[in-house]
């Protein structure tokens, strides 16, 4: 019988339940997959929570990395034994095995192991959304960025070093620190022990940034607007710290014509050609080895619940890893 995680009710990483569950054949367009390695985000935790609502009991995770093991009808462009990954979903991802649509997998390239694709798919094609297509920074931008030391920073800092960016990122502790610079920044902000609006300030001489990229949420909301230079952009992709409050237009008008974006990976990769070109572009810079990935943590995934603990409690870095 497969093991899978699941909740019957929403709360905290108490309410994660290592069950035994029956995936079934694959349907016609769909593949049943052997998984290997799976992605842990901190969307997991929302779900988990019911920060964002969804049926009940449920199977958490958007991404993995696996074996195909059967082809259901219809389905042409892969074959059993295809090592193959995906990091948009649907839910179900923290399960030894599971039926996926076939449209939703990417084959994994013989470049990556399963561990590598379980940490970039998800946080590695948020991090190309919003440098490529939310805010497309170019070389000679400033830019900020917080939690630089996290899976979507550690990826999004080497890529804007790479594309010719001075990246500014905050961080929560020195040992986060070096792991930043190490991945790309210039400037790291502690953010516990330093005011970062003043040091943004400072860093470029009054003028702000065109963008902010926050993932953070409450903690950091007001003083990211202040960080920005006239006219530019605030890009809200999380809420790590608590949903940020409703805003008055005029607050943008005031603080200097200010953009407030709130997007999500599904706005970007919605048909399976974009999905395949988010991926490939983010497939091509790992190539190339301007962008290297690791997974920092591992877990089994039975042990997903002190995964969560430890993520919530921001006690790992980059990306997180749970073994099946």
């Amino acid at each position: 019988m497969t093991k899978a995680i699941r909740i019957h009710r929403t709360g905290g990483p108490e309410v994660m339940a290592w069950e035994d569950v029956e995936v079934g054949a694959p349907g016609t367009g769909e593949v049943r997959l052997k998984q290997t390695a799976i992605g842990l985000n901190y969307i997991d935790i929302y779900h988990r929570s019911g920060v964002y609502k969804t049926p009940l009991p449920m199977c958490l995770g958007l991404e993995a990395a696996g074996v195909v093991e059967e082809l259901g009808d219809g389905v042409s462009e892969l074959r059993v034994g295809d090592r193959v990954c995906y990091g948009t979903g649907p839910l179900g991802a923290y399960s030894e095995a599971r039926v996926m649509p076939a449209e939703k997998l990417l084959k994994t390239p013989a470049g990556i192991d399963d561990k590598q694709a379980a940490a970039i798919m998800l946080q590695g094609m948020t991090a190309q959304y919003l440098i490529r297509h939310t805010f497309r920074v170019e070389p000679g931008m400033t830019v900020l960025f917080h939690a630089a030391a996290g899976g979507v920073g550690t990826i999004a800092c080497q890529w804007l070093k790479h594309l010719g960016a001075t990246v500014i990122g905050t961080v929560g502790s020195a040992e986060k620190a070096e792991l930043a610079k190490a991945n790309g920044c210039d400037h790291t902000i502690n953010y516990t022990t330093e005011n970062f609006v003043e040091r943004v300030a400072e860093i470029t001489g009054g003028a702000g940034v065109p963008v902010v990229y926050d993932a953070v949420g409450l903690a950091t909301w007001e003083g990211s607007l202040d960080c920005l230079a006239r006219r530019g952009m605030m890009v809200i992709f999380g809420n790590a710290s608590g949903m940020v409050p409703s805003i008055d237009p005029m607050v943008l008008n005031q603080k200097g014509g200010l953009y407030l974006t709130r997007p999500s990976i599904v706005h970007y990769t919605a048909t399976r050609d974009e999905l395949v070109g988010t991926a490939n572009e983010l497939f091509e810079v790992i190539g190339t080895g301007a962008v290297k990935i690791a997974a920092r943590q591992t877990y089994a995934l039975k042990d997903a619940a002190q995964a969560h603990r430890d993520l919530e409690r921001r006690k790992t870095t980059g990306s997180t890893v749970l073994l099946a």
